[in-house]
C-alpha cells in the first residue's frame, strides 16, 4: 500500500483509534509491518479514558496546514493534554507496551488451545490484546455466560468474540477467562 501511495502521490492514512498506544503489543499497530503513514489517528487510549484526538503527520503533510488551520473549540485543554503525556510517560516508561505484546501473545496461544479443543472455534485473529475468536454460532451465548461470571466480552458480526482486555491484565485473568470459555464452548 505504501508503494502504490507514493507512486500515485496518495496520503496513506492510518486510523489507530483502537489500535494504538500499546493495544497491539507495539505504541502503534503499523510498527509491526514496518510502514509509516503520512496521516496517523489517535484517540481513546492516548488520554486513558479522557476525551481526546489527535491527528499526527509526517513533516511534508503537516506544512500544509497554516497556523489556526486544524483546531476546535475544545481541543488542547491543558487538563486533558497533561493527562495525555502522563499516560504516555507510564505505557512506555513502566513497559505496558511489552507487557502487552507478552501478555497478547499469552492469550493468543490460549485461545489457539481453544480452537484445537472445540469445532465451533473455526480462527483466532488479531494481535496483542486486541483478539477476535471466531465460532461457528451465535456468539451471544457466551456473550452472557462470560457476563454472569464476571467476564465483559464482545461479540461482533454475530459470531466474532472481541477481546479488548485491560492492558494491565494478568496471565491469571487470562486463564480465568480461558476456563470459563472453555467451560462454555
Amino acid at each position: 500500500m505504501r508503494e502504490i501511495c507514493d507512486e500515485t502521490g496518495a496520503l496513506l492514512i492510518f486510523d489507530e483509534i483502537q489500535t494504538g498506544i500499546g493495544r497491539t503489543g507495539k505504541l502503534f499497530a503499523h510498527e509491526h509491518f514496518n510502514v509509516t503513514p503520512d496521516i496517523m489517528t489517535l484517540a481513546k487510549a492516548l488520554a486513558n479514558g479522557l476525551p481526546i484526538g489527535a491527528m499526527l503527520a509526517t513533516e511534508a503533510v503537516a506544512s500544509a496546514f497554516g497556523p489556526g488551520a486544524h483546531a476546535s473549540t475544545f481541543g488542547g485543554t491543558p487538563v486533558v493534554t497533561a493527562a495525555a503525556l502522563a499516560n504516555l510517560e507510564t505505557l512506555v516508561g513502566e513497559g505496558i507496551v511489552g507487557h502487552c505484546a507478552e501478555t497478547g501473545a499469552y492469550f493468543r496461544e490460549k485461545l489457539l488451545w481453544l480452537k484445537e479443543r472445540h469445532d465451533t472455534v473455526t480462527d483466532v485473529r488479531g494481535m496483542g490484546l486486541l483478539l477476535g475468536l471466531v465460532l461457528s454460532d451465535d456468539g451471544a451465548p457466551l456473550v452472557m455466560g462470560c457476563l454472569e461470571k464476571g467476564f465483559l466480552v464482545n461479540c461482533i458480526q454475530g459470531n466474532i468474540l472481541r477481546f479488548a482486555p485491560p492492558l494491565i491484565i494478568t496471565r491469571e485473568e487470562i486463564d480465568a477467562l480461558i476456563a470459563c470459555l472453555d467451560e462454555m464452548l
